[in-house]
């Protein structure tokens, strides 16, 4: 289901063979990396080790962890600007690949049956999503809600980066959250997991929690944000 031949979905592609099916060849020369493909960025104060992602800071967003509601678990790595900002979740995949072509069909399924509207384009790493659906304003208006979501397979991983605001409407391969995302490290590990298991987020010792209307205050949806105080990334991460 998950493969394109009848080999181990498991087993070491072979010779000549492309482990990142969905993925264009050569898409991820320039990033988001596996950890198997670079080394560890332990000595520079830019990325922020999150467990499952390593992510570098950039000047002129700001990093945010957020957790998934009634799991308090964290769920995604987001970069935030003033008009845009992109979520990142890594998942455990087969090294045949696929899972982003099923992942893609489910998206278009369930824009459907919100009632919204979606076109499939060809990007950079693939086929993406580009969907409008409906939602309603603070003040109970309805409106309609931008995203732009693209599957980006690795070794054994799917990274699924879903880009909101200007960055869903303009996309820009040059782009500030684009180039955040290709330098992005993925930690799957060797443990053994199940196609579509998340790949597990963990917050540094130095991380703060930051409700999200800003009070000191604890609140459910709480967002963690790493904290550094040597970091010179440019990263506002108590905001």
């Amino acid at each position: 289901m998950f493969g394109r031949s009848k080999k181990d979905p498991d087993e070491p592609a072979g010779p000549g063979e492309d482990s990142d099916t969905d993925t264009p060849a050569n898409a991820r020369a320039d990033g988001p990396w596996d950890l198997g493909e670079v080394e560890r960025p332990s000595d520079d104060p830019r990325y922020v080790d999150l467990g499952g992602l390593i992510v570098k800071g950039r000047v002129g967003f700001d990093l945010q962890v957020t957790t998934d509601q009634g799991t308090d678990q964290l769920g995604a790595v987001m970069f935030v600007t003033e008009d845009a900002a992109v979520e990142l979740r890594a998942f455990a995949a087969t090294r045949s690949g696929g899972l982003w072509d099923e992942v893609r069909g489910e998206i278009t399924e369930e824009v459907e049956r919100l009632g919204g509207a979606y076109e499939e384009v060809d990007g950079r790493f693939g086929v993406e999503v580009r969907m409008q659906v409906p939602a309603t304003t603070p003040d109970g208006e309805p409106a309609t809600q931008p995203s732009r979501i693209v599957g980006i397979e690795g070794p054994r991983w799917l990274l699924r980066a879903t880009f909101m605001g200007r960055a869903a409407l303009e996309p820009d391969e040059d782009g500030l959250l684009e180039s955040a995302v290709r330098d992005v490290i993925v930690v799957r590990g060797v443990a053994p997991m199940a196609p579509r298991d998340a790949i597990a987020l963990v917050l540094p010792a130095s991380a703060v929690k930051v409700p999200p209307d800003g009070d000191d205050g604890d609140a459910d949806g709480e967002a963690p944000a790493a904290d550094d105080d040597d970091d010179d990334s440019g990263v506002d991460h108590t905001r």
